[in-house]
């Protein structure tokens, strides 16, 4: 018995050392694998160039450049009217329907007076203007009193729209000034207002100032209640040379630059230029030439970096 315990036990510790063995020579050939891995990788991004861009360009070209301020209002009539009757009593008639054009002081809607054994002639309700009957709010028969609106009248040759502008643009609006607006009933149309109030005063709260533009509408087709986006030309500059804005740089100086390619097409050229006027896509620059061409922005590409213009 003892001699089996004894070839046991050696049996045991033989097998722990073939295990011990085992696990060092694994990691021995993790460490060996790894190292030949991170050699093989770096010998291959070594033969790939780190610092040629692919890149795009644009040219210089002559264009009409607009500042705008694209904001939206409501379209209101410049004049409305509710009408109400002087006295109370029952409508006993409207004259005239929606959509019909009236005169100022032409009769709207007629009312009975309301009272038990007397006989009056019917009391007129006319219209304080002229323009067309927007809206007519009763039945004949209806009880009214000198509180019940009877009817809206319009006058629509020319609309309002009033909008609030931001404080930083108060410098570059002016009366006369040109907005193009739009409506979602003609997609496809813009019709022309000009600014014609300016407020005063600063909204200590929204921090704009409210101003009214006016439209004509002789053609009828804009509606009171409509709501209406307000494109407003601030500032503008024709046939002036520009460039998209994603290819101008600006350096740590404030100047800014642009990137054109070498005579050679190998290597991207620091070219300083200076800006003239900014919209929302391109700017106005002087320091190049119809037609010259400069490079589109690249992430991390700078005066000196290899190109490679993709056509």
């Amino acid at each position: 018995m003892n001699n089996q315990n004894l070839n046991q036990e050696q049996k045991d510790t033989s097998m722990g050392a073939i295990v011990v063995w085992g696990i060092i020579l694994l990691v021995a050939a993790f460490i060996v694998y790894q190292v030949a891995f991170k050699k093989d990788n770096a010998a291959i991004l070594d033969t790939v160039s780190k610092d040629v861009f692919v890149v795009k360009t644009e040219q210089v070209q002559k264009r009409d450049l607009k500042h705008q301020l694209i904001t939206s209002g409501n379209v209101k009539a410049l004049e409305e009217a509710v009408l109400y009757p002087r006295i109370n009593g029952k409508l006993q008639k409207n004259v005239l329907k929606e959509g019909d054009r009236v005169r100022k002081d032409q009769t709207v809607s007629l009312i009975d007076r309301d009272e038990v054994g007397a006989k009056y002639e019917p009391v007129v309700v006319p219209s304080t203007l002229s323009g067309v009957v927007g809206r007519i709010y009763l039945d004949p028969g209806e009880n009214v009193t000198t509180q019940t609106p009877v009817a809206l009248i319009v006058n629509q040759s020319v609309l309002r729209i009033k909008v609030d502008v931001p404080e930083r643009y108060v410098n570059e609006i002016y009366k006369g000034q040109r907005a193009l607006l739009s409506v979602e009933a003609y997609p496809d149309r813009t019709f022309e207002a000009k600014l014609d109030i300016i407020s005063p005063v600063v909204d200590s709260l929204s921090r704009s100032v409210a101003v009214e533009f006016k439209a004509d509408n002789s053609k009828g087709l804009l509606k009171s209640g409509m709501f209406a986006k307000v494109d407003i030309s601030l500032k503008e500059v024709k046939n002036v040379l520009s460039l998209s804005k994603k290819s101008i740089y600006e350096d740590a100086d404030g100047k800014n630059y642009v990137l054109v390619p070498s005579e050679d097409k190998a290597t991207a050229v620091r070219k300083d230029i200076e800006v003239k006027f900014k919209n929302n896509n391109n700017w106005q620059i002087e320091g190049l030439d119809e037609g010259d061409e400069v490079l589109e922005f690249v992430y991390g590409i700078k005066d000196g970096s290899k190109i490679e213009i993709q056509q």
